[in-house]
């Protein structure tokens, strides 16, 4: 299979188009003819610091080091335990290093079927390409972590960037929250559109104190980082959450363990259980997908520059 994959763990090392062998699935696997594939982050912060990129080394596969998360495709084989796909099945789903598996910049991925979602027929491969991290996190922040119910209030921080986009969707059409969002003032039309109750322009005034106006809230979704923990806390109302999205820092790790430690770092985990809501919140309308711009597979380069210049407003899609 071709991949674009680092050498060695040098963090100056470059992704370069690289053949490797693909592994012939084993009896609880699939492979998977990769269509596209979502940036994030997490992708290239894997390749600079922080506790991933150190996991990643420590249990995941052998050099070449092949980074990614997000893939949409067509299963191509699949072992023998595997009941509940067929060959020919389009899905949705994210690798995972800590199963021995290499990332999805590559034509091919192999995992587990629990990892994806089969697609509804006629479902935008590109649209599913970009959806488990940003989906899943969301998922994981507003229903696993935050609880969310009809009609209770959710403050999302950083509301106009890939994750933020789909939580303001999900909280307002799918959970029936009232959603306050925060975004900058370019954006601000952005996110009414999405579904936003009420939208903060965090240049006109500090955001958190603008929104106790709004307050107590079930859920402050923290989708930018750096925003003050206990200033977020004293938002909620009781039984509310605290989740920290760009949680990698140690400052925001620290949040975890401040009393009445009601703060909680998210890391998205695709499963079946997680992608399917998200997939079927899309397939109704209730949630859209912004994709901003396509590379070809061997510009990941020039993806990663572009995700990490801050200036996106929606996702960046790899197309092998």
């Amino acid at each position: 299979m071709k991949a674009m994959a680092q050498r060695s763990w040098k963090q100056s090392e470059p992704l370069l188009l690289t053949e490797i062998p693909t592994p012939l699935p084993k009896p609880n696997e699939i492979v998977v003819d990769v269509k596209a594939i979502g940036v994030n982050p997490v992708d290239w912060k894997m390749r600079q610091r922080g506790p991933l990129r150190f996991a990643a080394r420590l249990i995941g596969p052998p050099l070449p080091f092949v980074t990614g998360v997000d893939f949409a495709g067509v299963v191509t084989a699949k072992g023998a335990e595997v009941k509940d796909l067929q060959v020919g099945d389009a899905v949705v789903g994210g690798t995972n290093f800590s199963r021995g598996q290499r990332g999805s910049y590559a034509d091919r991925v192999v995992v587990r079927p629990d990892q994806v979602c089969v697609l509804p027929p006629g479902f935008d491969l590109e649209v599913a390409g970009a959806l488990p991290v940003t989906g899943v996190t969301a998922w994981m922040s507003l229903v696993e972590i935050g609880h969310l119910q009809p009609g209770q209030k959710a403050l999302i921080l950083g509301a106009s960037g890939g994750v933020g986009q789909i939580a303001v969707q999900l909280a307002k059409n799918v959970r029936g929250a009232v959603v306050v969002g925060v975004c900058s003032q370019k954006n601000v039309a952005l996110v009414k559109e999405l579904g936003a109750d009420v939208v903060i322009d965090y240049s006109q005034s500090d955001p958190l104190a603008a929104a106790k106006a709004h307050a107590p809230f079930q859920v402050v979704v923290d989708c930018v980082g750096g925003y003050s923990g206990s200033a977020c806390r004293a938002l909620l109302g009781p039984g509310g959450r605290h989740v920290m999205v760009a949680g990698d820092s140690p400052l925001a790790q620290a949040q975890v363990l401040v009393p009445p430690w009601t703060s909680k770092s998210v890391l998205a985990r695709s499963t079946t259980a997680r992608l399917k809501p998200v997939v079927d919140a899309v397939a109704a309308g209730k949630v859209k997908v912004h994709i901003v711009e396509r590379f070809p597979l061997a510009d990941a380069e020039k993806a990663h520059q572009l995700s990490q210049s801050g200036r996106m407003v929606g996702k960046v899609v790899l197309r092998p």
